[in-house]
C-alpha cells in the first residue's frame, strides 16, 4: 500500500507544500502569512488536495518544516524571557567565553543575549561537578522571585543551574515549586534541552528554547486544532535541526530542535540525490525568498555537527552569534534571498541584504505595496523570471514596477541604465553567496 504524504515548508517570504501520492507528485507555493503561519499552510494544502482529487482525510502522513524558529531568534521576536541560575552565574550568558572572535575590530559587537540582565536571577543552591549537594536550593529566595517575575510580565522562564547535567534534582524542583505558584508561565530545563557539560552553551541553549516556546507553541496548538477541523488527523512529524522527525509533543517540549528544520530537508534531499548519482562530494545550495543555505555532502551524506550558531553579527566568524547546543546538520546560511533588498551603501556601491521584504510587502514586482529594490525585482526587470513560470498563481508580476523600484533607488546621476543597475544587483548577491561557498 503506497501512503499518501503531504509535506510544508514554512519559509520567511513562500510556504512551499507537495503531495505524494500514487498519481503523482502535487506541488503549490503561496506567500508566508507571517501573523497567521498555519493560514499558508492550509492553503497550500488545499491546494495540492484539490490538484489531486483528494479529501484531507485521505493524507496518511503530514511532515512539516519551518524556518518559525530560527527567523524568531534572528529578529527577536520572542517570549519575554527570565532565567533562573545559580548565585553568581546570572552574567554568564553575557559573558560568553571572554574571547575575541574578530581580533582587529576595535568596535566589535557581540549578540546581545536573549534574556537582559534585570530578568536574570541568581538562586541560592550550589552542586559541584559531580552532583553532589553543596547547597540546598532556597526555596524561600525562589518563591520571592517568583512573584518579581510576575510583575516583569514574564511569558517564559528557562532554569539553568551549575552542574545540573550530573544531577538535574535541583531544577525539577524549582521547576516544580514555579508550576505551583504559576501554572500557566512555559518552563525550560537545561538539564533536559541540553544535558551537557559547558555552562554557557547549556544556559544559551535553555534561554533560546525558553525564548521561543509561547510562539512556536501557539502556532503548532494553532496548525493542530485547524488541520483536524478540515478531517486532516493523521500524525504530524516535524523536521528537526539534525535531519530526524520529532512528534508534536517533542516540538513542543524542545522547540529549540526545530532551528534550521527547513533547511535541514533540503540538505538531505541534495544527499539523496548525490548517493543517486553516485556522486562522492557535492555542494547543496537552498535560496529562498530570504535566506540562502549551503551545505556540503561528502560520501553521500551531509556535515553534521552537535553545536552551532544563530543570528551572527559577522557573517562567518565564529563566535558572533548565539550558540545552540543539539544535534544539527551543518550549514552556512547568509541573507540572501528573492526579496533581500538592494540599496547604494554609503561608498555609493550595491549592496544586498540581510533586510528582507519578506511576503509583506513582498519585492516591488508582486504588487502588493513593497516599493523597495529586491533581488526577485532584479530578475524580473531582466527578463530571468517571467510572470507565468513562478509556480505561484497568487502572483502576478509586474515589470514596470519592479524597474520603476530599482531606478528610483538605484539609479544614480552618473549610471542613468536600470538594466545595469539590476545586473549589479544580481552579481552582488551571486559574489554573496559565492562567497559563503568558498
Amino acid at each position: 500500500m503506497t501512503l499518501i504524504r503531504v509535506a510544508a515548508d514554512i519559509g520567511g517570504t513562500f510556504t512551499d507544500v507537495a503531495l505524494d501520492t500514487p498519481t503523482g507528485l502535487y506541488t503549490s507555493k503561496v506567500l508566508t502569512t507571517a501573523q497567521e503561519p498555519a493560514t499558508g499552510v492550509l492553503r497550500g494544502i488545499e491546494e495540492v488536495l484539490t490538484g489531486a482529487g483528494l479529501n484531507a482525510s485521505d493524507i496518511d502522513v503530514f511532515v512539516h518544516g519551518t524556518t518559525l524558529a530560527t527567523n524568531a531568534l534572528i529578529e527577536r521576536r520572542g517570549a519575554v524571557t527570565a532565567l533562573l541560575t545559580t548565585e553568581g552565574l546570572r552574567d554568564s550568558v553575557e559573558m560568553a567565553h571572554e574571547n575575541r572572535f574578530e581580533q582587529y575590530d576595535l568596535a566589535m559587537t557581540r549578540p546581545e543575549p536573549l534574556v537582559p540582565r534585570d530578568l536574570r536571577f541568581g538562586i541560592p543552591e550550589r552542586l559541584d561537578s559531580t552532583g553532589r549537594v553543596l547547597k540546598e536550593l532556597d526555596t524561600s529566595a525562589l518563591e520571592t522571585t517568583v512573584q518579581v517575575m510576575k510583575e516583569q510580565n514574564v511569558e517564559s522562564i528557562a532554569i539553568g543551574f551549575l552542574h545540573s547535567y550530573a544531577n538535574n534534582s535541583h531544577e525539577r524542583r524549582a521547576a516544580k515549586v514555579v508550576q505551583e505558584l504559576w501554572p500557566e508561565v512555559s518552563i525550560t530545563l537545561s538539564s533536559e534541552v541540553c544535558p551537557e557539560i559547558r555552562e554557557y552553551e547549556r544556559l544559551s541553549t535553555a534561554c533560546a528554547n525558553a525564548y521561543i516556546q509561547p510562539l512556536v507553541t501557539k502556532y503548532l496548538q494553532d496548525l493542530e486544532s485547524r488541520r483536524h477541523a478540515l478531517s486532516m488527523t493523521c500524525p504530524m512529524l516535524l523536521m528537526q535541526s539534525g535531519g530526524g522527525l520529532g512528534t508534536l509533543d517533542d516540538a513542543l517540549r524542545f522547540p529549540v530542535r526545530l532551528v534550521e528544520s527547513g533547511p535541514a530537508g533540503g540538505a538531505l534531499l541534495s544527499a539523496e540525490l548525490a548517493r543517486s548519482l553516485q556522486l562522492e562530494k557535492a555542494l547543496s545550495f537552498d535560496m529562498g525568498g530570504t535566506t540562502a543555505k549551503l551545505c556540503i555532502i561528502n560520501g553521500g551524506y551531509p556535515r553534521t555537527s552537535r553545536e552551532f550558531e544563530v543570528g551572527r553579527e559577522y557573517r562567518f566568524l565564529a563566535g558572533s552569534g548565539l550558540p545552540l547546543r543539539l544535534p544539527v546538520i551543518e550549514m552556512v546560511e547568509i541573507g540572501a534571498g528573492g526579496s533581500s533588498i538592494a540599496r547604494l551603501d554609503e561608498l555609493g556601491r550595491i549592496a544586498v541584504g540581510p533586510t528582507s521584504a519578506g511576503s509583506e510587502p513582498g519585492p516591488a514586482c508582486y504588487g502588493r505595496g513593497g516599493d523597495a529594490p529586491t533581488v526577485t525585482d532584479a530578475d524580473v526587470a531582466l527578463g530571468r523570471i517571467l510572470a507565468d513560470g513562478f509556480g505561484n498563481s497568487e502572483l502576478e508580476f509586474s515589470k514596470e514596477a519592479a524597474v520603476h523600484a530599482i531606478t528610483g533607488a538605484m539609479v544614480s546621476a552618473e549610471t542613468q541604465d536600470s538594466t545595469l543597475a539590476a545586473l549589479g544587483i544580481v552579481e552582488t548577491v551571486d559574489e554573496n553567496m559565492a562567497s559563503a561557498g568558498r
